[in-house]
């Protein structure tokens, strides 16, 4: 009796087990996994931006693209890329029509709160392309010699003949009255004559102090003058070479004052403005530099990095890229939010192309030796 009843039961549990089972919803596997990922080809939005992004002959190509290319071969996924502007690939990326956004893209906090961003692999700053200064040009040179430099130099120089013309006059008015006397005008303007040609080793002979402090005063001066004349040829040389070398743009503080472009909704556009700095907005970098080279506008703020390459390539007769660099940023990939595992797999195989001797050719090759 006690073996039927523990058999019955035993059966109306496997039955029980049974009927679950078979009554339980099938959980499908989770697609954010890695292993769960989908075989179809990953949608790559680029956005053209030599040497970051640079399209010739239906090919893509550049330092980002090739590292994005570097990655997906180890990870072993197929992609197309899709050209875009700007905000569409950040609102692509961000809404998940893009996984992938590729190109000369800067992080920042705003942009940071709309996407994901890979680990970067590039550091630069915003640079200023200005219109090469013309070199011998008649005005150009007026403008050197006009130059404040200049005549701060040379306005030194004639106080100081006019002090030591004041003391030859001082030390010979009474005992020299024939080269020194007269009115005190006349008598400073010979002892300024006679500072003036014993500064320029002349010597005419016409005016010279009789006296003892006189003379003294003429053999310091010989000996100071010949100090002094290797100074202020150094001084005014300088100052007309780096008025040479000068424009009306040096730097970051002279563009309130010039006509400046930038790409609309760049980081670049978000400098000027948090400084009020008024600009011109164009929806690309190249148009913007062609109008620079054209003289319709000033300056071109924007990437260092692609304002080096696109006027080394395109406008090196015309326009020059400043030495400075300023708000330094990085430069990364932009993922889609919703697949942080995907961002591990891109992260690991970025660090590990960055460690390679291919990155540095790479970045020689595009940006040459000084960007390395």
């Amino acid at each position: 009796m006690l073996t039927r009843t523990v058999f019955a039961l035993c059966a109306l549990l496997l039955l029980a087990v049974t009927v679950a089972q078979a009554q339980s919803p099938s959980v499908p596997p989770d697609s954010s996994s890695p292993a769960a990922d989908p075989s179809g080809e990953l949608r790559v939005a680029v956005r053209i931006a030599p040497p970051f992004v640079i399209k010739q002959d239906g090919a893509y190509s550049g330092i980002a693209i090739e590292l994005w290319e570097d990655i997906a071969a180890e990870q072993g996924w197929t992609f197309a890329y899709h050209e875009a502007g700007l905000a569409e690939l950040f609102d692509g990326v961000s809404d998940g029509r893009f996984d992938v956004g590729v190109g000369a893209l800067t992080v920042t906090a705003a942009r940071e709160e709309r996407v994901d961003f890979s680990h970067p692999f590039h550091s630069g700053g915003l640079g200023i392309a200005v219109g090469a200064t013309p070199e011998n040009t008649v005005l150009n040179v007026l403008r050197r010699l006009l130059s404040w430099q200049f005549l701060a130099w040379v306005g030194g120089l004639v106080l100081l003949l006019g002090s030591i013309g004041v003391l030859a006059w001082l030390t010979e008015r009474r005992a020299n009255p024939g080269q020194f006397g007269g009115h005190p005008l006349s008598g400073i303007g010979n002892g300024f004559w006679w500072a003036a040609v014993t500064m320029a080793t002349v010597g005419y002979g016409d005016k010279a102090p009789v006296t003892f402090g006189g003379r003294l005063l003429g053999l310091i001066w010989m000996f100071t003058a010949i100090v002094l004349v290797a100074t202020f040829t150094a001084g005014i040389t300088a100052s007309l070479t780096v008025g040479a070398l000068q424009g009306s743009v040096q730097g970051p503080d002279d563009l309130p004052k010039v006509r400046v472009a930038t790409v609309a909704g760049s980081t670049s556009a978000d400098w000027l403005a948090a400084r009020g700095t008024g600009a011109q907005h164009g929806e690309g970098i190249a148009p913007l530099l062609s109008q620079a080279a054209q003289g319709r506008v000033d300056a071109v703020v924007y990437d260092a990095p692609i304002l080096q390459y696109l006027v080394a390539r395109d406008h090196a007769d015309k326009l020059s890229v400043l030495p400075i660099q300023f708000d330094r940023q990085l430069y990364a990939l932009a993922l889609a939010p919703s697949r942080p595992d995907r961002r591990e797999l891109i992260n690991r195989s970025l660090l590990r192309a960055l460690d390679q001797d291919a990155w540095r050719t790479r970045l020689h090759q595009y940006l040459g030796p000084g960007e390395l």
